[in-house]
């Protein structure tokens, strides 16, 4: 074993560990730089990924090093890059400022070992620790109440969640004997269907669906991005919804091969409700976090389109889109950070700073921010060249592909309904670009703070640089897809 290969997240643990040392030996004035730090830190495990061109397996082969852990770790560290560029000045002259960068490189080493997981043991473990960090996360403005209040509906939900996939791996240890995915694979390649199958397949759909958070299961959602930090809204929204993902990849498509055709069957239902329902709520939010909050169901539910036809161009165009998306959104929840900086500059006792009367004339008063909106809104709703457009051609693509490969009519609406999905999408995107553009600005023209547009920036040129040269990213995409043998 080279333990090399593991070496982001060697870095990571160590640097959290290091920053609670260094919160109890500096100043608070002098906590200011462990946001930096911080930053170093995550920049500096991308850019081993990304150099990394070997694979291994670790802990009896608990763990794998391969194309499709590697492309969402790269999700995972470009998602905490951004939120801790932004926390850099939403966090500033916190004196909690140790614990909080903490907890984020916690979450995050969390979802790269539920990456990299080939045993349903080490999957539990990942998210568990990525769970517990961002509960905590989620509640860390401790004197307003709606932060604690998503911090609790947050862990009940969570906890549930974690109960039934739980649950659910138990069934499928039960009946195979092993939690290692490469032998469940085995076992279910030969294995005759039973109850017990459908019945471990349905527990984890629905503990995987509340991470993804797809309908029935997104109820969490709206109310814990409203009520969190916004920089941690673009964490959890952005980055940790992808560990159902991946999660999902590995043990649904991978290892549950006998009861693949019943998956597909669920997800065809629960990706058309999650989109329609995610758009169709949205249109009518008054605040952007909980517009963004629907906007964000609803991109689960085109990504869950990888799911129905389980192709290898489908899984990459599902993990394309996660890619893209946690881009987007990631720097969407940021420009609402600065929107909640510029209210505040105006009024210390304002409420609903997210509300989106305060987006009015933000093109005259904050231009950089409501130029990256715009960008970010534009790529959501699948306009080129942007990285959303990509992922959403890739993936509808990949369905219609079948669709006509088959002679499946219901694959082919259901590739209507997600382009009519997100033809309608772009309504409630194009009211908050109105509100940005068209209306008279209340206020003067802001500074806007140089780490929120950093990090605004570093979203844009990845939003736009997928979009206007994606071969890279497509093959990466391809090359993990390969990984679960569709």
């Amino acid at each position: 074993m080279s333990y090399i290969l593991l070496a982001p997240e060697i870095l990571l643990t160590v640097l959290a560990l290091a920053l609670i040392l260094i919160g109890l030996l500096v100043t608070e004035k002098s906590k200011n730089m462990i946001g930096y730090i911080s930053a170093i830190g995550l920049a500096a495990s991308l850019v081993m990924i990304l150099g990394r061109t070997g694979e291994g397996s670790f802990f009896n082969n608990a763990l794998v090093i391969d194309p499709l852990s590697q492309i969402f770790k790269i999700i995972f560290i470009v998602v905490s890059l951004l939120a801790v560029i932004a926390s850099i000045h939403y966090f500033k002259d916190n004196r909690n400022q140790d614990e909080y960068y903490t907890l984020i490189l916690l979450a995050t080493v969390g979802m790269m070992v539920v990456a990299s997981a080939n045993d349903l043991l080490a999957l539990f473990v990942g998210f568990e620790l990525a769970s517990m960090s961002t509960y905590v996360l989620a509640g860390f403005e401790k004197k307003n109440p709606a932060s604690l209040e998503a911090a609790l509906k947050y862990f009940i939900i969570g906890s549930l969640s974690s109960a039934l996939m739980l649950f659910g791996m138990s069934l499928v240890y039960g009946v195979s004997g092993t939690t290692n995915i490469p032998e469940i694979l085995a076992y279910f390649k030969t294995a005759q269907v039973s109850g017990i199958d459908i019945l471990a397949m349905i527990f984890l759909v629905a503990g995987f669906g509340f991470k993804m958070a797809l309908v029935p299961f997104h109820m969490w959602a709206p109310d814990t991005y409203e009520g969190s930090p916004t920089v941690v809204s673009s964490l959890l929204a952005a980055g940790s919804k992808k560990m159902g993902f991946v999660a999902a990849f590995r043990v649904l498509v991978l290892a549950l091969v006998a009861v693949r055709a019943d998956i597909q069957i669920v997800f065809a239902i629960l990706a058309v409700v999650t989109m329609t329902y995610g758009n169709v709520v949205a249109i009518s939010q008054k605040s952007i976090k909980r517009m963004l909050a629907y906007s964000s169901i609803a991109q689960a539910g085109y990504i869950s389109l990888a799911f129905v036809v389980m192709t290898q161009m489908s899984i990459a165009g599902g993990v394309l889109l996660a890619l893209g998306h946690a881009l987007m959104k990631g720097g969407a929840f940021i420009a609402v950070a600065v929107v909640g900086y510029m209210v505040l500059s105006d009024n210390k006792n304002a409420k609903n700073t997210d509300d989106i009367s305060n987006f009015a004339g933000l093109g005259k008063r904050a231009p950089i921010t409501a130029l990256s909106l715009f960008v970010f809104f534009l790529a959501l709703a699948g306009i080129p060249p942007s990285a959303g457009f990509i992922g959403k051609f890739v993936l509808f693509y990949s369905v219609t592909v079948q669709a006509v490969s088959t002679a499946s009519t219901w694959l082919l609406v259901i590739v209507i309904i997600a382009i009519l999905n997100s033809a309608l999408s772009i309504y409630y995107y194009a009211r908050v670009i109105r509100y940005m553009y068209v209306l008279p600005p209340e206020g003067e023209k802001i500074h806007e703070p140089l780490p929120y547009v950093i990090a605004l920036l570093l979203a844009v040129i990845g939003t736009i640089g997928i979009g206007l040269y994606p071969e890279p990213v497509i093959n990466m995409a391809m090359n993990a897809a390969s990984v679960l043998g569709v």
